[in-house]
């Protein structure tokens, strides 16, 4: 197949890119910046010559947005928003103005839509929206109506012949540098990845592997459409999930922190304490119906096989740099 990856440079981007391409697939990434073949420029807000490489293709994903890994500043709350609407509208523009328009269309989403709960999970049936929750702060409201504003976009799409799904997917591990569970694993390596403001909000989390195995059996599945959340099965306390982490990493101390030590760390890494403390407890509602099976469905497991696969591509790239 041919697919498109508009904003594919990020880490799902790399993830989707490796994993596809190594399965024979033309993959296109969109980029603001493109300096690798196959990467054609764009700017995520008007249409241009990138709109040839969506006429014809098989399959569109659209990653694009600006990364959540920032303070949530009025400005970077603004550009989040502008970014993911601004981006999803013209996709859905250049799908609608094309000769030969893909047959799907995956927008990427997510799975802060949903509300901060602990009380019971959220799949896509029975899930609570989120924005109005009791005794959270208010700007954690804006992050549910960016979610919302980007799947709309998608909606309010005029591309009667492709099929649309906003995948509402939760923290993707992988090994890449940068990523989220590069961040975790440097917590838990230095001692600190202990229970946040007492653990007890839910960490949703999906696997790279499963995530991109999730991805190809929603372009397979021509009788799924609107969001599906890609999470594994079973969410965790932050405390266990993190304690958990250790255990792979082999580190047996994981040092507590309360909520203000929290914001000071944010701070310092120029992030957000929503990311830590919101409670995502998210489940695989429609993919479990629709028969997809998990190979890491179980964080211990994921967590060993993220832990092991970390340390050979690190090391390899010891013994390359070595080597040069």
């Amino acid at each position: 197949m041919k697919i498109v990856l508009p904003g594919g440079t990020g880490q799902v981007g790399g993830v989707l890119r490796r994993a596809l391409t190594a399965a024979g697939h033309e993959v296109v990434v969109l980029s603001r910046r493109p300096g690798r073949a196959g990467e054609v420029l764009w700017d995520g807000r008007t249409l241009g010559p990138w709109a040839e490489a969506v006429d014809g293709s098989d399959v569109v994903i659209n990653l694009a947005g600006r990364s959540v890994s920032c303070r949530y500043t009025d400005e970077n709350l603004r550009a989040m928003m502008d970014s993911r609407v601004d981006s999803a509208r013209v996709v859905g523009e250049a799908i609608a103005a094309a000769r030969k328009p893909p047959r799907v269309w995956l927008q990427m989403s997510t799975a802060t839509i949903y509300a901060h709960r602990y009380d019971a999970p959220n799949d896509e049936a029975t899930g609570v929206i989120g924005g109005d929750e009791p005794g959270v702060p208010g700007y954690w409201a804006y992050s549910v109506e960016i979610a919302r504003n980007w799947e709309r976009e998608q909606e309010r799409a005029a591309t009667p012949q492709t099929r649309k799904v906003a995948l509402r997917a939760a923290m993707v591990m992988s090994p890449d540098r940068g990523g989220v569970f590069d961040y975790l694993l440097w917590l838990a390596r230095l001692g600190l990845g202990g229970p946040v403001a007492g653990g007890a909000q839910y960490m949703s989390w999906i696997s790279d592997h499963d995530f991109v195995r999730a991805v190809e059996f929603l372009i397979d599945r021509d009788d799924i459409s609107g969001p599906v959340n890609l999470a594994a099965p079973g969410p965790l306390p932050q405390r266990e999930f993190m304690r958990v982490l250790r255990r792979a990493s082999g580190m047996p101390v994981g040092l507590p922190a309360t909520r203000w030590m929290a914001a000071v760390g944010a701070f310092v890494l120029r992030s957000d304490t929503e990311l830590l403390l919101k409670s995502r407890r998210v489940v695989p509602g429609r993919l479990l119906d629709a028969g997809f099976t998990f190979d890491h469905g179980a964080w211990p497991q994921a967590a060993a096989d993220l832990v092991r696969r970390t340390r050979r591509e690190r090391s390899r790239a010891r013994r390359a740099a070595a080597r040069s």
